[in-house]
């Protein structure tokens, strides 16, 4: 297909097209002149993950970037392969938290991992990221929801027990790949916006059995 096609079937504007062309993002087509290109199904596969990293997993052009590297460029196993698509897309938390809160989080987590008997390593950036989430829980005197930690980590493994054996249901790796970096970044969305549904519901729940002040 030419350009103009990809660009409607994909949705995205032809400047858009032509400059994730430019950034590395997307494979230039093929030409067939020196004027024109042919593109195929898998620049429109591309597309759409680069638009759903992009819109819905809100990330920057840059980021996007290394996720694509990180499927165009496997690891040695299919674990290292999926560890780093989920490298790519796990956030940094830029928190002002205390040496005392981290030190606190910084055990809750180590004791954690352990307790729960988790195969995964301290230079995990989720390991970083969710000791960054608990010094700041503890910095703001938030102490009784950090102490939710194991429930969080429950609900956390038996999805992670559903998506990966989803994510390794598909064909290829290709689309394992896909699976991991769409399913974290997106699923992330996914869960946070059911969690606000669950809690505006037992909180409506609860609402009715606390007596109201006269």
């Amino acid at each position: 297909m030419r350009i103009s096609e990809l660009s409607r079937r994909s949705g995205v504007p032809l400047p858009t097209i032509k400059y994730y062309v430019r950034e590395g993002l997307l494979r230039p087509g093929e030409l067939t002149s020196p004027n024109q290109a042919q593109y195929g199904e898998e620049h429109l596969r591309r597309l759409k993950l680069i638009r759903a990293l992009i819109d819905v997993g809100d990330l920057s052009i840059a980021e996007t970037r290394d996720v694509l590297a990180s499927i165009d460029s496997p690891g040695k196993t299919l674990h290292e392969t999926l560890g780093k698509a989920q490298h790519a897309v796990t956030p940094t938390l830029s928190a002002d938290a205390d040496e005392e809160s981290l030190a606190v989080a910084s055990r809750e987590v180590e004791e954690l991992v352990a307790r729960r008997g988790w195969q995964v390593k301290p230079t995990s950036p989720a390991w970083g990221l969710l000791t960054q989430v608990l010094a700041t829980f503890h910095a703001l005197g938030q102490d009784d929801l950090a102490g939710l930690l194991d429930d969080y980590a429950e609900a956390a493994e038996r999805l992670a027990e559903a998506e990966v054996a989803c994510v390794l249901r598909r064909p290829d790796l290709e689309s394992m790949l896909e699976g991991v970096v769409i399913g974290t970044v997106l699923g992330d969305s996914l869960l946070a916006a059911l969690r606000r549904l669950a809690q505006a519901n037992v909180s409506a729940s609860a609402s009715t059995k606390v007596p109201r002040a006269r």
